[in-house]
């Protein structure tokens, strides 16, 4: 089991920071906390909202049409259809590579890198035929 030690803060020094906070001394509640020390994360932004001075958290709102809904939905299914394609091509490439080994391995070539060298344009010429059919 994990002892700490708690920390009580006053009224009268909670309602300081916030005030400070509303006066525009911090920058914000982690430039409070920071100030004075105050270890725990939600500490001063507990204090914020409990005196009703949620106008000085910082929020982020967003937006959006319908239209830009639908688009944000059409581009992460895209985005799910590449990564699929993508994963499809690694493999293919992965097989490609395998075929190629075992094919020098049976034609009693021993240096794989040097044939692929050698029959490049040959080899560029099946797959283009294999795509075909």
């Amino acid at each position: 089991m994990v002892t700490g030690t708690v920390v009580r803060y006053s009224e009268a020094f909670k309602l300081q920071v916030v005030r400070e906070i509303e006066e525009g001394k911090h920058s914000s509640c982690c430039a409070a906390m920071e100030r004075y020390g105050i270890r725990g994360q939600g500490t001063v932004y507990n204090w914020v909202r409990r005196y009703g001075k949620t106008h000085l958290l910082r929020r982020v709102v967003r937006v959006e049409t319908p239209a830009e809904r639908d688009e944000l939905k059409k581009m992460k299914a895209r985005v799910r259809e590449l990564e699929r394609a993508l994963v499809d091509a690694h493999m293919d490439l992965r097989l490609e590579r395998a075929w190629v080994e075992l094919a020098c391995e049976a034609g009693g070539v021993e240096d794989v890198e040097e044939f692929k060298k050698k029959h490049d344009g040959m080899l560029s010429t099946v797959r283009m035929r294999a795509a075909k059919k």
